[in-house]
């Protein structure tokens, strides 16, 4: 199978006109992936630029596409704005005490939640997200994790967002959704320690000053757990509903029980839950194993009265595509598995909730 190094060869070939520059000398090659015979990456450029660039991403296509190995190429194009003009998100150590209130043009406000890390709500945020906006709801997602802000990645999106005035934020947007991270005014690798206050000062920020324009559904992704961030969302928006995530797992279910028990604390109406990782199918010989186990999810919903939403499988299609900076809807929008999350999209639509 090719390699990264020959990828990153033949891209070094491709060379923008306006500047001159190779793609990998400008630095418009993002979130460059190879696995299983698949090279995805995300090209950033100029928005004003975008018809130039489509014949640089055909001849990159048919190239790439012809190494040993290589069955399919998946090229995203992004066009962000100039960031010249920065806009100031330093966390607010105060919190003006005002009551839930509306987010301007924003129809629904939807929380996804967990009880505990590592059960997938991050991605599953994320394809949600691009399976609503392909079934053509206007579609918004806040990432709230603070701590371990992942959309950028999983959405493909770089760059620091841009501001007329140095208040109001523009956020970004790829595969037809409208998304704002701290990711995005922090290095990858860079810690973000703020103390409570801190944290609440910047969700409002994130809220209340982003451009977020006309949305059917905000899907908010929070992080993991029952804190601050949590609360404070339920206290200061107008939360349609809460969606709870988690593995079929007893140790994942404990934690998930106290997020649902949170949200009723607040007032919060749980639209329902989602059993991720529900099983696995093995790829060459079609065995379905429950490695963290079945009906976990479904049992619990039950007993607590609450829908569920969906049983998403344990697959590696999706852990690549997220990786690759194409949630799995956008990349193998033909799949079983983006067929789940387009299933749950229609069903949230149809009820109402989306």
């Amino acid at each position: 199978m090719a390699s990264r190094e020959e990828v990153l060869e033949i891209l070094k070939g491709l060379v923008d006109p306006a500047s001159g520059n190779d793609l990998v000398a400008s630095g418009m090659v993002r979130a460059l992936n190879i696995d299983d015979g698949a090279v995805r990456f995300v090209l950033e450029i100029d928005p004003t630029r975008a018809a130039a660039f489509e014949p640089l991403k055909v001849e990159a296509e048919k190239r790439i596409g012809a190494l040993e190995g290589i069955a399919n190429v998946s090229i995203v194009m992004t066009a962000h704005s100039s960031p010249s003009a920065p806009p100031d998100l330093k966390p607010s150590r105060s919190a003006e005490q005002k009551g839930p209130e509306k987010i301007p043009g924003i129809d629904r406000i939807i929380a996804v939640a967990s009880g505990k890390g590592g059960v997938g709500k991050s991605t599953v945020s994320a394809n949600l997200a691009a399976a609503l906006a392909a079934e053509g709801r206007r579609v918004g997602l806040l990432d709230a994790d603070v701590y371990g802000p992942s959309q950028p990645r999983m959405l493909g999106v770089s760059g620091r967002p841009s501001s007329p005035d140095g208040k109001t934020i523009l956020p970004m947007r790829n595969h037809g959704v409208t998304m704002m991270s701290i990711g995005l005014m922090t290095r990858e690798e860079e810690a973000v320690v703020w103390r409570g206050p801190m944290l609440m000062g910047a969700l409002q920020q994130m809220l209340n000053q982003v451009q977020w324009g006309a949305l059917d559904v905000l899907l908010v992704d929070l992080p993991p757990g029952t804190g601050d961030v949590q609360m404070t969302l339920a206290q200061k928006a107008e939360l349609n509903g809460a969606i709870i995530v988690s593995t079929p797992q007893d140790i994942a279910l404990l934690d998930a029980r106290k997020g649902i028990d949170m949200f009723k604390k607040l007032g919060t109406p749980i639209i329902g839950m989602i059993e991720n990782m529900s099983t696995h199918v093995c790829s060459s010989c079609g065995h379905e194993e429950n490695i963290f186990g079945h009906g976990g999810v479904i049992a619990e919903a039950n007993k607590l009265s609450v829908p569920l939403l969906a049983e998403i499988p344990l697959s590696i299609n999706i852990r690549v595509a997220a990786d690759g900076g194409a949630p799995v809807v956008v990349s193998d929008p033909s799949s079983a598995q983006a067929q789940a999350f387009r299933t749950l999209a229609t069903e949230l639509i149809e009820r109402g909730a989306a």
